[in-house]
């Protein structure tokens, strides 16, 4: 078992949400660190949120922390060349993930997905919340929607630490070596930070989703962004529906990736046909990768419920067992329920036409076939470590 776990106690454990309480925290962790800091991101932009943790990052480094920065090579394209170099030459331990113009540029599909953040192997921010303008609002603007959890957990944030060095240095250790799974049992609360790498073997977060559905009693409620999930997924969902497992769907109605939200649309009359509830978020963009189970089981992270997740991207989510914070973003969850815009079979069919019905198939049958090709070449083509 390769899971970082441990049971902790609830008040180390905090929901955050995108805008401002994600930001201001992220600030404070770094102003705090003292020893070490990672930052792992698959988006990274020179705007005006990224520009100032970019000075946080500097005055760390001024400090004598050890601050190392890993970003996606495709996700953070954009991030420019001249604040690299004055990144580097302040101290900053600064690497692109498979940089997109390289020997190695064509296996698109293996990006590294994470959002987090660990400091002095003691603290630590981990889910779905990239750094840009749109994560973090701006006057008159509300933020993405979307979230993370706080940890502030020395065992899981120590683990986590010794594995974000491991990939930052590109030691086969983060690959291959399993992470001894740490388990006490006199707290009620257990947290686990789960992966997937589907290329190494690394298929927890995957798992841990199919065991939750397939094992629900009572209720799935889903935060979806991106949502095209595979056969085996979406058989699970299908499956605790029959079994009366009352299951919601918290979906996009706005996305910055006009092709995913059309090829979803194409499968809502599938999911309302097994009795599967849909509901669009239409204030912002929806960004958040969620899933509560039973009110006991909750996971938070970058892991979509679509291919390029399961089978291609390395992905880093937390998976957390309790009543009391899954209760806590359920009561959450069902207020942006009360916001959003609930699709019936009946106004699907006034939405639908002739022309969007083949633009939706369309995008569907193009999103499938662009998660095979990004997915397929990692498989049977990467064979590298990077």
């Amino acid at each position: 078992m390769s899971k970082i776990q441990n049971t902790t106690h609830p008040d180390c454990l905090e929901l955050v949400y995108s805008g401002e309480d994600y930001f201001s925290r992220l600030e404070q962790i770094i102003q705090n660190a003292k020893y070490e800091i990672h930052l792992q991101f698959y988006i990274f932009e020179n705007d005006a949120t990224g520009t100032k943790i970019i000075e946080k990052l500097k005055e760390a480094a001024a400090r004598r922390v050890k601050v190392y920065l890993l970003l996606d090579g495709f996700g953070s394209f954009s991030f420019p060349k001249e604040v690299v170099e004055e990144l580097t030459s302040r101290g900053v331990q600064f690497r692109f993930f498979s940089p997109f113009f390289s020997a190695n540029s064509f296996y698109i599909g293996r990006r590294l997905h994470h959002k987090i953040v660990v400091a002095d192997a003691q603290m630590l921010l981990i889910g779905g919340i990239n750094i840009a303008d749109k994560y973090n609002g701006k006057p008159g603007k509300e933020p993405w929607l979307d979230y993370a959890v706080q940890i502030d957990d020395i065992i899981i944030a120590k683990k986590l630490q010794l594995l974000c060095r491991d990939l930052f240095l590109k030691k086969r250790y983060f690959f291959k070596k399993k992470i001894e799974t740490v388990l006490q049992t006199q707290q009620e609360t257990v947290v686990s930070i789960i992966q997937n790498d589907w290329l190494k073997r690394k298929n927890e977060i995957y798992d841990a989703y199919i065991t939750s559905f397939t094992t629900a009693k009572k209720e799935i409620v889903i935060v979806g962004s991106y949502f095209l999930p595979g056969r085996r997924m979406n058989n699970a969902l299908k499956k605790a529906a029959k079994n009366q497992v009352k299951v919601k769907l918290i979906l996009a109605g706005i996305s910055d990736v006009a092709l995913s939200r059309r090829a979803t649309y194409h499968i809502y009359a599938a999911l309302l046909k097994n009795n599967i509830e849909l509901y669009e978020w239409n204030k912002t963009v929806l960004h958040g990768k969620a899933a509560v189970v039973d009110g006991n089981w909750t996971t938070i992270g970058s892991f979509n419920l679509n291919n390029l997740s399961s089978y291609g991207s390395l992905e880093m989510n937390v998976e957390i067992k309790s009543t009391a914070f899954s209760s806590n973003y359920l009561e959450h969850l069902n207020e942006i329920i009360a916001q959003c815009q609930r699709i019936t079979p009946t106004s699907l069919k006034k939405r639908n036409n002739i022309s969007s019905s083949f633009i939706n198939w369309l995008s569907y049958w193009t999103a499938r076939l662009i998660l095979n090709i990004v997915t397929y070449f990692p498989e049977n083509r990467f064979k590298k470590f990077y």
